[in-house]
């Protein structure tokens, strides 16, 4: 593996969803990481699986960590790293005796990243949630909705993913830099309800000084503005405008044939509402295709709003080889690009615990004593 991160050493006990977001993440950019899985998961009759993009970059092995000998392996595997992480409800890893005191003993410069939806700490800390529970309790889906409708989910994007997985791989690199210059590792508390929280700052910023209003719909980026919005076409289809600057409004306004002189003034909130609706008549008389070749590669700040095949098809998204050619399956490149040592897309493990041996082996085991594990039942 390359990348700018190569030569990092990651231990990372298997998690779902966000967790292997933010691995994935570190793994993109040349980390080396070796997940431990549970041994209860390894097939009886292993074979060769297709390649997951969710696992690629990352070597599995397979224990039982109910074992105490299970245990000491993963301390003796992050010895040798230069991080470690987990994504258990708090408490759970110091139960199991892998807690960042425990480790840290046992190397000081490690770098233990925690990954929870509600933090380490809190009232609600133990207890199960999921990421619209994270999302919903710092205002963001309480944000998101059309007027006169309820709140909507936006998928898992802003609290698995934005504010779980990736708010983990930034704190993890941080403290990687603390810990090349100092030599002290740390506990980074990743909690979705503080990477969601830190991704709506802005709009707490606004809502603080009057710049917005509780109700849904009627705000500058929730479908309020009639410039900054999606209208359905002719056709079905759908198209977003958002052409927030004057000059490009008023280029919009032109492209579409409307006169600015027949419609209220650009930023009249009052009259938001009849704007909308003019523009929504407007968009209806094309299919979605006429309007894009009337407006795509203008400074109306327009594009159409694309299903999930549609933009693996999009000639700009093809152009910028967002997707891998030499995959089956849809497959995005390592992202953001780097011009010196851009991030590499690695293998996924052909199946969980495929390489315990091989991985236990480079981390000093003997082979009498991963024979013995064997026979143990620690691994498989």
């Amino acid at each position: 593996m390359e990348g700018p991160l190569k030569g990092i050493k990651v231990v990372e006990l298997a998690g779902l969803g966000a967790l292997p977001f933010g691995s994935l993440k570190l793994a993109d950019m040349g980390v080396e990481v070796v997940r431990v899985d549970r041994l209860s998961e390894v097939p009886e009759n292993p074979e060769a699986r297709p390649h997951n993009s969710w696992d690629r970059g990352r070597r599995s092995i397979a224990l039982d960590l109910k074992d105490p000998r299970a245990v000491e392996t993963v301390l003796r595997l992050a010895e040798g790293a230069d991080a470690f992480l987990e994504a258990f409800r708090p408490g759970v890893a110091e139960r199991l005796g892998l807690g960042p005191d425990v480790l840290h003993a046992r190397n000081p410069r490690l770098v233990y990243g925690r990954l929870t939806g509600w933090g380490q700490t809190g009232p609600l800390s133990r207890v199960a949630g999921h990421s619209l529970n994270y999302e919903a309790i710092t205002g963001a889906t309480r944000s998101i909705g059309p007027a006169g409708g309820p709140p909507v989910p936006t998928l898992t994007l802003l609290g698995d993913f934005a504010g779980g997985g990736l708010h983990l791989a930034y704190g993890v690199v941080c403290a990687l830099l603390e810990a090349q210059r100092s030599g002290r590792g740390q506990v980074v508390d990743a909690a979705m309800v503080d990477g969601v929280s830190s991704l709506m700052g802005v709009f707490h910023g606004m809502d603080a000084m009057g710049m917005s209003s509780e109700d849904l719909g009627t705000n500058l980026f929730d479908g309020g503005a009639p410039f900054y919005n999606v209208y359905e076409t002719a056709d079905g289809r759908y198209v977003s405008v958002a052409p927030m600057e004057p000059h490009f409004y008023a280029l919009l306004l032109e492209k579409i044939g409307l006169d600015p002189a027949d419609l209220p003034d650009q930023y009249d909130e009052a009259h938001w509402p009849e704007m909308r609706e003019r523009l929504a008549e407007v968009f209806r008389t094309k299919t979605r295709d006429e309007w894009s070749e009337l407006l795509e590669g203008t400074d109306a700040c327009y594009a159409p709003v694309l299903t999930l095949s549609e933009a693996r098809a999009y000639p700009h998204n093809r152009t910028r080889g967002m997707f891998m050619a030499d995959r089956e399956t849809p497959e995005l490149v390592p992202t953001p690009r780097l011009s010196l040592t851009p991030g590499e897309p690695g293998d996924s493990p052909a199946w969980i615990g495929a390489d315990t041996d091989a991985v236990l082996s480079e981390a000093g085991f003997s082979a009498e004593e991963i024979s013995d594990l064997r026979e143990g039942g620690t691994i498989r």
